[in-house]
C-alpha cells in the first residue's frame, strides 16, 4: 500500500496534497493520512510513503505541535528503510528530523534551470523545474547525499546514503493545470519562460519513485 501523509495545515490550498496523491496513487492501493489533524499514522501494511508540501516551516513547532509527529515519523522511516518521497515540505522536514538545518529565506516562484544528478528518480525529468517555497534545506541531514542542485540552492534534492529515501524541493504534481491556481495564491512571474511547461517532466519524478518502491 502506498501512504501519502499530507501535510498541509487546514487553510492552506489543498490542491497540491490533491494532485500530488492523484499521480502518486493513480489506481494503486493507497490512502492519504492528514498529519496534522490524525497523528502518526499506522504503517504495518504500508509498502512506500509520499509526504507532501505544505505552507507550514518546519521551526514553527511552537504553534504547530504535529510537527514533532511528523519528525518521529521521518525517522521511524528512516530506520524502517521504507521507501520514502519527501515533496518540498517533505524534503525539508526529513532533513530537519535527521539533524539537517531549515532557513526561511527569498521566495522563490517560477521555472528554474537545475542540475538533476545521475539518480534514477530523475530518468525522464529535464532540468526545468517549477518551483514553489520560501524555506531551504541549508545543511543536508545525517547521511543524506545531495543529487540535485541549483545556482540558488545547493541542496535542491537529497537522498539517504543507505535506506531508500528520497526528497525533492520541487512539486512534481505542479503541472500546467495548476498555473492559474498557483499564481493566484503565490504569485507567478508573467515572462514567456516562467509559463512555457512544455518541456517540464516533473511529474516522472513521483512514476520514477513508484517504481523504484517496487509498486508497478
Amino acid at each position: 500500500m502506498l501512504l501519502v501523509c499530507d501535510c498541509m495545515p487546514a487553510n492552506g490550498p489543498a490542491y497540491f496534497t490533491d494532485a500530488l496523491a492523484d499521480l502518486a496513487l493513480a489506481g494503486r492501493e493507497g490512502t492519504v493520512h492528514s498529519l496534522p489533524d490524525d497523528g502518526l499514522p499506522t504503517l504495518s501494511d504500508v509498502d512506500a510513503v509520499v509526504i507532501t508540501g505544505s505552507t507550514a516551516g518546519v521551526y514553527e513547532t511552537d504553534g504547530r505541535p504535529w510537527l514533532d509527529d511528523a519528525r518521529l515519523l521521518a525517522r521511524d522511516l528512516v530506520a524502517r528503510e521504507l521507501p520514502t518521497l519527501g515533496v518540498c515540505f517533505g524534503h525539508q522536514l526529513v532533513n530537519d528530523a535527521l539533524g539537517g538545518t531549515v532557513e526561511a529565506g527569498d521566495q522563490r516562484r517560477g521555472i528554474a534551470d537545475v542540475d538533476l544528478g545521475d539518480d534514477p528518480l530523475f530518468e525522464g525529468v529535464s532540468g526545468r523545474i517549477p518551483m514553489v517555497h520560501g524555506d531551504y534545506v541549508v545543511a543536508p541531514g545525517d547521511r543524506m547525499e545531495t543529487v540535485a542542485s541549483a545556482d540558488y540552492y545547493d541542496y535542491l534534492a537529497t537522498r539517504h546514503e543507505d535506506a531508500p529515501v528520497w526528497t525533492v524541493q520541487y512539486h512534481p504534481e505542479f503541472t500546467a493545470a495548476l498555473l492559474d491556481r498557483v499564481a493566484d495564491d503565490f504569485g507567478w512571474p508573467e515572462s514567456d519562460a516562467d509559463r512555457d511547461f512544455g518541456d517540464v517532466t516533473a511529474d516522472r519524478t513521483v512514476e520514477n519513485f513508484v517504481a523504484a518502491a517496487g509498486l508497478d
